[in-house]
């Protein structure tokens, strides 16, 4: 059986009749530059991850997606490529082209050539333009012209090839597909599959979470079986999602994918709208944080519903806050509460707290012990003896925030506040500052702020008052979006006035 029936079909007619597409790769003499392409390579008999993974539940429980085979199979149809040979011995041809490049010829001499099946191929240097090149394309019958080029690898659009003949074979694919399939492919986000099995599942309570152990039972120390593990292997991110447990204790934060160009090897199937995703490269995207496989078109429809998996959350420090507390099942980020558990059970009468540094490479071993080990981490007294190293730790990890604690989207209405004269006035434009933060980062920075406050309780001891800490933690939470030099060095008094304001009325704000 082929891998495109592993799947029922979706019930639409094989050989119906659609409108002709748009090619992906623009003809010549329009200066090609063609769209990113939408491709997947096959391999025969490969089976869809997903599929596999569906025997896993009861089918009374659980209902799997029904993957559509008809775009796989016109991929299995689009014709193949055909290298027309140059017999004769070409001057001054590239040494990246190989026996297909035929030198100075006219379109009219390579459609002569090229008529002799449907996907051959050959280059040919432009006579308008000596030194640029053109890949001559039959298809549909007709010779069609893209302006070719490389830069260690092939191209004539986005999407780059280690070889001529993969550019040919995926770009007589996507035509064929393009052409043939126009109207289908128009029309294939409507009822997707993601609304049914997909994160809106979880909000259902569904019988099937019972076989799968959430991710907070294995932290609290209770082991899976091996059949579940087994079968936790074999789940793709679409199945994960409709089987996982969710914790009723830990808000449910709201997060966009973080979708990425992937290359797929063997036949894969969108997790949104379930049709094949074809081509030989860059077929579609993968979101780093969960490993959902869509179209690039589908993502554009996909809600903003990550739930990122620790498989693809390697790392705590230099991760982003929402993804990195979704992925661990936790309010704020384990780094910042592990920290000040330990700075507030031994630190809050030490001098200089959080202005005195910590020696740097005993920091840097605090960060690679929370990327190595996140929440089982050791900091206590007997690995840090030196609390500064502690609050070095913790001031580095909203450092390294690719988005910093106090976003770059809120950041103008914070500076705003602090540029305000009149206090009642500053802690209403800083309530609402407060409100255009994410969840995640909101929650992060009011148990940040209390923490500072019981700092400033101590000042007699650790004499850090709030203006004192506003001026080191300033920077640190807060970073201009893209200003010159000038106007972020003229900002950083507002940060620390920001910072000082949201630790003296953290009662009234929070």
């Amino acid at each position: 059986m082929k891998a495109g029936r592993v799947a029922a079909q979706d019930g639409s007619p094989r050989r119906r009749a659609v409108a002709r597409a748009p090619p992906l790769m623009r003809e010549l003499p329009c200066q090609c530059q063609p769209r990113a392409a939408r491709t997947a390579s096959a391999a025969p008999r490969a089976r869809p991850a997903a599929a596999m993974a569906l025997t896993l539940f009861d089918t009374d429980e659980y209902r799997p997606p029904v993957w559509k085979s008809y775009l796989y199979q016109l991929q299995q149809e689009a014709p193949h490529p055909r290298r027309i040979t140059c017999t004769r011995e070409v001057e001054n041809r590239p040494k990246y082209y190989g026996r297909e490049f035929h030198g100075m010829i006219s379109r009219e001499e390579a459609d002569q050539l090229l008529s002799v099946a449907e996907g051959s191929y050959l280059i040919r240097e432009s006579q308008r333009q000596p030194g640029t090149y053109t890949l001559a394309l039959r298809f549909g019958s007709q010779t069609r012209n893209f302006r070719l080029y490389y830069d260690g690898k092939h191209f004539v659009g986005e999407k780059r090839f280690e070889s001529i003949h993969d550019l040919v074979t995926d770009g007589l694919i996507t035509l064929y597909i393009e052409t043939k399939a126009a109207e289908y492919i128009a029309k294939m986000t409507i009822n997707p599959i993601y609304e049914h099995v997909g994160y809106t599942t979880l909000n259902r309570e569904p019988a099937h979470k019972k076989h799968m152990p959430s991710l907070r039972d294995e932290h609290d120390g209770k082991e899976s079986t091996g059949e579940d593990e087994v079968a936790e292997k074999r789940l793709t991110s679409l199945v994960r999602r409709a089987t996982l447990k969710e914790n009723e204790h830990i808000p449910k934060y709201e997060k966009i994918h973080n979708f990425k160009v992937h290359t797929f090897r063997g036949p894969h199937w969108c997790e949104y709208c379930a049709n094949f995703m074809w081509g030989l490269i860059a077929q579609g995207v993968k979101c780093a944080d969960c490993g959902l496989n869509v179209h690039k078109q589908c993502s554009k429809m996909v809600p903003n519903d990550c739930k990122p998996d620790l498989k693809h959350v390697k790392k705590v420090y230099s991760c982003d806050l929402t993804t990195l507390v979704k992925a661990h099942f936790t309010k704020r980020p384990m780094v910042v509460d592990m920290c000040i558990r330990e700075i507030e059970s031994r630190g809050l009468n030490s001098e200089g707290l959080y202005r005195v540094s910590g020696f740097s490479d005993l920091i840097e071993d605090v960060k690679m012990a929370f990327d190595r080990d996140g929440e089982k981490a050791d900091i206590s007294v007997n690995m840090y003896e030196d609390i500064n190293i502690i609050t070095g730790a913790l001031k580095l990890y909203f450092r390294d925030l690719p988005i910093p604690l106090i976003t770059y989207d809120a950041y103008p209405k914070f500076i705003e506040s602090a540029k305000t004269t009149d206090p009642d006035e500053q802690l209403e434009i800083l309530h609402e500052a407060l409100k255009l933060l994410p969840p995640a980062h909101c929650e992060t920075l009011r148990y940040l702020m209390a923490h500072l406050k019981r700092v400033t309780l101590h000042e007699k001891e650790n004499l850090m008052s709030a203006e004192n800490l506003g001026i080191v933690f300033g920077p640190t939470l807060m970073r201009a979006p893209e200003l010159d030099a000038m106007a972020a060095l003229n900002d950083i008094r507002y940060q620390r006035l920001v910072v000082e304001m949201l630790i003296k009325n953290e009662d009234i704000l929070f």
